[in-house]
C-alpha cells in the first residue's frame, strides 16, 4: 500500500546540489580530487578560542535546557555586540537565542505568517525562506530580481506585488546567492514601503560581518519594530554548533518565547556557553583575519569567472558566493554543473536551488576553499569549457 504523505512535504523541494554533492561524494570515495565549490559553509573550523569555551562547558556540565530564550550571558553579549559594531541600544530582553538562524526564521514565519497569507521575496534566493512559509501553510511571493536592481527587493516592487494578502517582506542583506547588500537608505524605504501597507519587514543578517569593503547596515538602524534573523554559522564560523539569535520588537517577544517553548524548548546550551567566547577581542581578531581571505578569494575568483566568460553583472559585496549567468555557453545549468563535476571534478551549485527567474541560465560558486585550490579550480573550469557539449555556437 503507497504511503500517503501530507500536501507540505510534498510541496517542499529538495536541494538540487544535493544529487550533485552525492555524486562528489562517491567521486572522492573512487579517490578523485573533488574541489567542493558548492556548499556554503566556511572551509574554516570554528575558532579555538569558541572550541575552548565549548569544551569547558562541557566539562561543567551546561548540558541540561536553557531557557527557551537563551542564556541572559549571551543575550547581554549580543546586546553589547550591536552597540559596538552599529551604535545601537538593544535591549537583551529582546533577543531570543534559537538553533541557528533556521530557528530565527520558523519562530518569524509562525508568529507573523497565517494560512494562505504571504511574504514577498525577492528570486533568486535562498530556498528554505520560501520553504518554511508553506510548512505554516503560508506562502512565499516570488519577485524576478535581476541586476537592474542588484537582485534585492525595492520600494516600487513592493507596491508593484503588494496585494490583499501581503503580510510582510523577507529581504537578505548580504543576500544568498547573490552576495549583494542592502544600504541604509535601501533599508529605510524597504521599511517605509511595507509599514505604509500594514506589514512586518524581515531582514536576514546571517552573512553580517562577511563584507568586503563596505560596512552592511543593520535594519535597526532605521527601523527598530523590524524582525532580524542572525547566526553564528557563517561569520563567526560555528556552522555545525546550530547556534542562531534574532531581534524582535518588545511587544512581540512573549509570543515568541510561547512558540520557542512549543517548537524545540531551547538552543543547544553548550552552544550557547560556547558563542559566549565569539564577543572576545582574540576571537574578533581571527574572525577578521579569515574576512580578509574571503576577501582576497573573492578578488581573485570574480575577474577568473569573467574572464572565462561568465557574466556576473553585480560584484558581490558580501556573503562568499558569486552568482553568474552561463549564457554565455549555451545549454541547462544543472546539465552544465554535472559536466564539470564528472570531467574535472569541481561542484558548483545550480541556479534551480535559488528560485524560478533565469535559474537555467545561472550557477552559484561559494569561494569557501583556500586561494590555492580556487586557482586549481579555475584551471579545471578553463579546460572543461572546452568539452562543453552544450556551449553556443
Amino acid at each position: 500500500m503507497a504511503q500517503s504523505y501530507s500536501a507540505r512535504s510534498r510541496a517542499i523541494e529538495p536541494f538540487h546540489v544535493m544529487a550533485l554533492l552525492a555524486r562528489a561524494n562517491q567521486l572522492q570515495a573512487e579517490g578523485h580530487d573533488v574541489i567542493h565549490l558548492e556548499i556554503g559553509e566556511p572551509d574554516f573550523t570554528t575558532a579555538a578560542p569558541i572550541v575552548a569555551a565549548g569544551q569547558a562547558a562541557l566539562a561543567a556540565g551546561h548540558t541540561r535546557y536553557t531557557p527557551a530564550r537563551g542564556i541572559v550571558q549571551l543575550r547581554e553579549a549580543i546586546s553589547g555586540f550591536y552597540a559596538q559594531r552599529y551604535g545601537l541600544d538593544i535591549d537583551p530582553q529582546r533577543i531570543l537565542i534559537t538553533p541557528g538562524g533556521s530557528g530565527a526564521l520558523l519562530l518569524t514565519s509562525s508568529l507573523l505568517v497565517d494560512p494562505g497569507k504571504y511574504w514577498l521575496l525577492a528570486d533568486p534566493g535562498y530556498p528554505c525562506n520560501r520553504h518554511f512559509l508553506r510548512l505554516i501553510e503560508g506562502a512565499a511571493q516570488l519577485v524576478p530580481v535581476g541586476p537592474e536592481v542588484r537582485y534585492q527587493l525595492t520600494p516600487e516592487l513592493v507596491a508593484r506585488h503588494w496585494d490583499s494578502s501581503s503580510v510582510g517582506a523577507l529581504v537578505a542583506s548580504p543576500a544568498n546567492p547573490t552576495g549583494t547588500i542592502l544600504q541604509r537608505d535601501e533599508l529605510a524605504g524597504l521599511s517605509q514601503a511595507v509599514k505604509q501597507r500594514g506589514g512586518h519587514l524581515v531582514v536576514d543578517e546571517i552573512y553580517h560581518g562577511l563584507t568586503y569593503g563596505v560596512d552592511a547596515s543593520s535594519v535597526l538602524e532605521v527601523d527598530d519594530q523590524a524582525f532580524v534573523l542572525n547566526s553564528f554559522s557563517k561569520y563567526f564560523g560555528m556552522t555545525g554548533w546550530r547556534l542562531g539569535w534574532m531581534v524582535a520588537p518588545e511587544a512581540a517577544v512573549p509570543e515568541l518565547e510561547k512558540l520557542a517553548q512549543n517548537l524545540y524548548i531551547s538552543a543547544p546550551s553548550m552552544a550557547q556557553h560556547a558563542a559566549l567566547a565569539c564577543f572576545e577581542p582574540a576571537t574578533i581578531d581571527i574572525l577578521e583575519q579569515r574576512r580578509e581571505q574571503f576577501a582576497k578569494r573573492r578578488d581573485f575568483l570574480l575577474p577568473a569567472l569573467r574572464e572565462l566568460g561568465f557574466k556576473i553583472a553585480v560584484e558581490p559585496e558580501g556573503a562568499f558566493y558569486l552568482y553568474a549567468d552561463i549564457s554565455a555557453f549555451g545549454g541547462d545549468a544543472f546539465a552544465f554543473c554535472e559536466h564539470f563535476l564528472d570531467s574535472e571534478h569541481v561542484a558548483f551549485t545550480p541556479g534551480l536551488d535559488f528560485g524560478r527567474h533565469q535559474a537555467t541560465q545561472h550557477v552559484r560558486f561559494a569561494y569557501t576553499q583556500s586561494l590555492p585550490r580556487l586557482q586549481e579550480a579555475v584551471e579545471r573550469i578553463a579546460r572543461g569549457l572546452k568539452s562543453w557539449s552544450g556551449h553556443a555556437v
